[in-house]
C-alpha cells in the first residue's frame, strides 16, 4: 500500500467533515462525490455544483438560502469589526466568496476542514483562513510544506521526506525559520508516523562555509533547539550530508540528524520550491501539497492544475490534520 493509500485508509477511520467549497470545478464535484463515496471524508459543498450530485450523505449549502446566513453575517462582523469591516461588507462576502461561508462552517463548528484552491489563488484561499479560522494556539505562523515519496529511494523514511518551507514564506527569518522546523516535525509525525529528523539546509555543513545566510540558519538551529527539545534538530548542513549516511560521517561526525533526515528545512521559498520540483521531475516522486501548517484548523491550498486524484488525496490529507 501507498503512502497516500495509508492516508486515505487512516482518514476513513476519522469520520472528518471536509468543506469543498469550488463547487462550480467539475474536478471538485468529481473529488467530493469520490471522496464520500469511499468513506475518506464526510463531504459539504458550498454552492449549486455544476453537475448533479445523486449522493445523498453530501451536504449542499447554498448561501443566500441557508437559514444561518444572518448568524454567519454577525459573528463574521464580529471577529473582523475592529479593522473597519461592516456588517454589510459581510454580508456581501458570504454571499460572493464561499471560501469565506466555508471558513465560517469551520469556525463555528458546522464542519472540520476545507480544501480550495483548484480555480482559485492562493491568496484566495488563505486570506479568508487567517482572518476567520486564524493560527493555531502557540504557533507564531503558518507555513507549507510537501510530502515528497521518492520511488526505491533508502534515504529519509523508506523515500518519504517533508521538504519546508516550499510555497509561502519568501526569505523567513531565523525565528520563522525555526517556527518552520517546529511545525514540519509534528506534522511529519501526524501523516507519517515515523519520528522526524530535522535537517535545516545550507550550502554549508557544520562551518564549512562563511555567509549571512549560513549564520540565518545556524541562529535558527539554535532557536529551534530551544523551542522544540523533544525532536531531533540539526543544521546547518548540506544536503549531501542531511541524507546520506556515508556523507555524513565526513561532513558532520558527531550529529545525530545527518544521514538519517527525513524533514528537510530550506533556508527560502526559492530554495524549497526548486528543491521539490527538481525532485518530482527527475525522480519521480510523489508530490502532495502544497499543504498548510499552523492554522488552529486545518485549510489546504490546491494547485490550479490539480487533478480530482490529486483533490481526493488532499482532502484525506486534511482529514488526518484534524485534531481531535
Amino acid at each position: 500500500m501507498n503512502f497516500i493509500e495509508e492516508v486515505k485508509t487512516e482518514a476513513k477511520k476519522r469520520g472528518r467533515r471536509i468543506v469543498l467549497p469550488e463547487t462550480m470545478d467539475e474536478r471538485v464535484v468529481d473529488a467530493g462525490i469520490e471522496a464520500e463515496e469511499e468513506g475518506i471524508a464526510h463531504i459539504l459543498f458550498i454552492g449549486k455544483p455544476c453537475k448533479e450530485v445523486t449522493n445523498s450523505k453530501i451536504e449542499i449549502f447554498i448561501p443566500e438560502e441557508d437559514e444561518r446566513l444572518d448568524t454567519f453575517v454577525d459573528a463574521l462582523y464580529e471577529l473582523r469589526k475592529e479593522k473597519g469591516m461592516t456588517r454589510e461588507e459581510a454580508r456581501n462576502l458570504l454571499l460572493t466568496d464561499y471560501m469565506y461561508f466555508a471558513c465560517m462552517l469551520v469556525k463555528l463548528g458546522y464542519a472540520d476542514g476545507v480544501v480550495s484552491g483548484a480555480c482559485h489563488s492562493t491568496a484566495n484561499t488563505l486570506r479568508p483562513s487567517l482572518q476567520i479560522i486564524k493560527t493555531k494556539p502557540g504557533v507564531k505562523l503558518v507555513s507549507s510544506f510537501m510530502l515528497m515519496i521518492v520511488p526505491n529511494c533508502p534515504y529519509g523514511a523508506n523515500g518519504t521526506f517533508l521538504f519546508a518551507d516550499c510555497g509561502l514564506e519568501q526569505n523567513p527569518t531565523p525565528d520563522k525559520l525555526a517556527a518552520i522546523a517546529g511545525s514540519s516535525a509534528s506534522s511529519f509525525k501526524e501523516l507519517v508516523h515515523q519520528e522526524p529528523k530535522v535537517a535545516f539546509l545550507s550550502h554549508s555543513s557544520k562551518g564549512s562555509a562563511h555567509h549571512a545566510d549560513v549564520d540565518k540558519v545556524v541562529e535558527a538551529v539554535k532557536i529551534a533547539k530551544e523551542e522544540f527539545p523533544q525532536y531531533e534538530m540539526d543544521g546547518e548542513l548540506q544536503l549531501d550530508a542531511a541524507i546520506i549516511p556515508e556523507v555524513a560521517k565526513t561532513k558532520a561526525p558527531d550529529s545525530t540528524v545527518a544521514g538519517l533526515a527525513n524533514v528537510l528545512i530550506f533556508p527560502d521559498l526559492d530554495a524549497g520550491n526548486i528543491g521539490y520540483k527538481l525532485v518530482q521531475r527527475l525522480a519521480h516522486a510523489e508530490a502532495y501539497g502544497p499543504i498548510t501548517q499552523g492554522m488552529a484548523k486545518p485549510v489546504n491550498d490546491l494547485s490550479r492544475g490539480c487533478s480530482k486524484e490529486d483533490i481526493v488525496g488532499a482532502i484525506a490529507i486534511t482529514a488526518l490534520q484534524v485534531e481531535e
